[in-house]
């Protein structure tokens, strides 16, 4: 019993307010290496033992499709925010050939995205061909009806509800409760109850790992060793004071030529205080080298400024013989007057997972045996470092390319290995650099003017997104050759969940709503705390929360609902809409959202409830604020959008189509008019090209 419950102790994080794309801490399951040894020893003794029942068993079972298979082989690739205007542009300009050469072989279309048009949605729906409202996904957070704070919206890690004392240490018990909050079954365990062959590589919203007949490494929602989407740590010598939504800073002082400080970790999961864990760091400084020396526990790591590291095992010592293992990058930005130094989130080691990372569990490390020590990250590309000027702009696309050189690797790697049924894998660094490069396409964006770059240094950044979708038409190419997309047997697409817009200007919904008597404050505040403190529950009637979507407080559901159930509850929501909708932004004048769609009207399945109940469909150049999306309540609606974070998709998804290039012709049929295919067909097409009946729950439609 004591080893088990040591092995399973869960850090529990407050929300943390890297407000982008997370949401508060989705909290971490911590084992010893010696009790996972153990334990891989004894399974994988017991499953060689086993193995000729299990192959008896499943030569029995095994379900053959009810229709000839139409395809032997099917080769997805996602490019995460690929958009088509800009595709068709650089195809036109002859910088995509191999996406050209696809498009002549078989098509290229738009693909039309989900409501509201972000990944964890879209993604969802590619996975499972059903709408928002059979899988339960409507953004990257949720609000807790009972606090009315934020939760991730996919994933969950519960603590162990027992534990017990001994003497400073608290010992849970039992397995903490890790789940996927998608609901609905992806295509791929439907494929797997026939035996099609199935590798999964980092598609979104599948963490943890669910058991099927394949292999899956999951991404989106897998934490970092504090249990954040992406918390990094920045040391300095100067500037460690300010805003650090996304990290943590920590002061540093020179010694002569060396530097003594820590790593800090999580809250240390069987100490009673719970205090955070901290790992001794030892800099050893060379100003004339421009080079350090970093004593890590027992690494050595030689860093020269402006340098990435490799990935450097973490070891926090929890006490009792317990330790908690992570990996990281180091990069020294400075080393002169001020010495800085950047430190990546801590990811889980995908060698020696802490959490589940991949299905079956040891398929991550047998990744990390082919290609070496990867990042887990859901979210890797360090966007907050960047926003905040921790990272400059080659320090980010570094790191970027860093991890997409890591999803290339393992992703041809299994190309060679999945010969019959599918693979595929989601890369990205598409997402992760339009967001953060798309001010230096638009001339005038604001956040181009606030970064203090000169001329010079914007010219330079100017064809990054050009530069990145060649790059992955180099990929996609490189594919195509290995693959041979003229067999009739073999499907190749390359598709995207949304497209990009211009991100200029922030609506603060939260302070409109203040302003129009639909969310209240306590009497005599006239601003609110982060995450909504100040607000007056029981007289607000509407809040908006997440980066697409507006609650009402609604009895029986909320904590403090006032408003009822039913037709009060949809006559607000469509006020409110009407109000919305055509909504002018003063300073610019023009319209700032186009459409707010209820979602009583929009959706229909059986997570419908927890939808938003407004869907806001902000024009192109405007999104959710930053204050907006942390619950900040004040007088400013509309204002200018001035961090690094420039381009945006979280908008009316008319707006923003993803792509689908296919080597086949693949054609989504209304009932009068061929008509463009949307993200949802995706799923049913694959089950019928492998002679498989989509369930007639899903609302895709077949392309074949």
């Amino acid at each position: 019993m004591f080893a088990a419950a040591a092995a399973f102790a869960v850090v529990w994080l407050a929300p943390i307010t890297a407000e982008a794309y997370v949401g508060p801490g989705a909290g971490v399951a911590v084992a010893t290496t010696a009790f996972l040894l153990l334990v891989s020893l004894v399974l994988a003794v017991f499953g060689l033992l086993l193995w000729p029942l299990r192959m008896a068993y499943r030569l029995i079972t095994i379900k053959k499709p009810p229709k000839k298979p139409r395809i032997k082989r099917a080769v997805v690739i996602g490019l995460d925010g690929l958009d088509p205007k800009l595709a068709q542009r650089f195809m036109e300009q002859g910088r995509l050939p191999n996406l050209q050469r696809l498009a002549n072989k078989g098509m290229f279309t738009r693909l039309r995205t989900t409501f509201p048009s972000m990944s964890p949605v879209a993604w969802s729906s590619f996975a499972t061909g059903v709408n928002p409202a059979k899988h339960g996904i409507f953004d990257f957070l949720t609000r807790d009806p009972r606090s009315y704070l934020p939760d991730l919206s996919s994933a969950s890690v519960g603590a162990p509800k027992k534990s017990i004392k001994v003497g400073k240490y608290r010992i849970p018990i039992g397995k903490p409760d890790v789940k996927l909050l998608r609901k609905s079954k992806p295509f791929w365990e439907i494929l797997g109850d026939y035996r099609v062959p199935c590798s999964i590589l980092r598609v979104p919203i599948t963490f943890p790992p669910q058991p099927f007949a394949g292999t899956m490494l999951s991404a989106m929602c897998v934490p970092d060793l504090q249990g954040s989407q992406g918390s990094f740590t920045y040391f300095s010598m100067a500037d460690t004071e300010g805003e650090a939504i996304g990290g943590k800073r920590i002061a540093i002082e020179l010694d002569g030529d060396t530097i003594e400080t820590y790593l800090e970790g999580p809250p240390n999961p069987v100490h009673a205080d719970g205090e955070p864990l901290r790992a001794p760091m030892t800099l050893k400084v060379d100003k004339e080298r421009q080079k350090a020396r970093l004593t890590f526990g027992k690494e050595e790591v030689d860093l020269e400024v402006g340098v990435y590291s490799d990935w450097v095992p973490v070891t926090f010592k929890m006490g009792m013989g317990l330790k908690l293992r992570g990996i990281c990058r180091f990069r020294l930005l400075e080393l002169g007057d001020n010495i800085r130094l950047y430190v990546t989130p801590i990811n889980i080691d995908p060698s020696r997972p802490i959490l589940p990372v991949s299905h079956p569990h040891i398929f991550s490390v047998f990744l990390s045996k082919l290609i070496g020590k990867f990042a887990t990250l859901g979210l890797a590309e360090d966007t907050w470092a960047l926003n905040e000027g921790v990272l400059d702009e080659d320090g980010f696309l570094e790191q970027a390319w860093f991890n997409h050189n890591e999803r290339e690797l393992m992703f041809f790697e299994m190309l060679e290995r999945t010969p019959k049924g599918v693979i595929t894998c989601v890369f990205d660094g598409t997402d992760r650099i339009q967001h953060m490069f798309m001010r230096f396409l638009d001339e005038g964006h604001p956040a181009l003017a606030a970064s203090g770059l000169s001329d010079e240094a914007a010219e330079k950044y100017k064809s990054v997104i050009e530069d990145t979708y060649a790059r992955m038409d180099e990929m996609v190419g490189r594919a195509m050759e290995k693959v041979g997309i003229d067999d009739p047997e073999t499907l190749f697409v390359v598709l995207s969940d949304h497209g990009f817009q211009t991100f200029r200007r922030g609506v603060n919904l939260n302070s409109w709503l203040y302003q129009n008597g639909y969310l209240a404050l306590k009497e005599g505040r006239t601003e609110s705390g982060e995450w909504f403190r100040g607000v007056d529950w029981a007289n607000t009637r509407a809040f908006a929360l997440g980066l697409g979507g507006i609650f009402l407080n609604v009895k029986g559901r909320e904590a403090q609902g006032c408003i009822e159930e039913g037709e009060e509850a949809n006559a607000l929501a469509e006020e409110i809409a009407a109000r919305l909708k055509g909504m002018i932004d003063p300073d610019i004048g023009e319209v700032a959202i186009r459409e707010a769609y209820p979602a009583y009207r929009l959706y229909k399945g059986p997570y419908k409830d927890d939808a938003p109940d407004l869907i806001i469909g902000y024009s192109a150049g405007w999104r959710a604020s930053w204050d907006g999306v942390r619950g900040i309540i004040n007088d400013v609606v509309f204002d200018d959008n001035t961090k690094a974070w420039s381009g945006d998709h979280c908008i009316d998804p008319d707006l923003v189509p993803g792509v689908l290039f296919s080597n086949q012709k693949l054609v989504r049929r209304g009932a009068d008019t061929e008509e463009d295919p949307e993200i949802a067909d995706m799923a049913p097409t694959f089950l019928d090209l492998f002679g498989v009946p989509a369930p007639r729950y899903m609302d895709g439609k077949s392309l074949a």
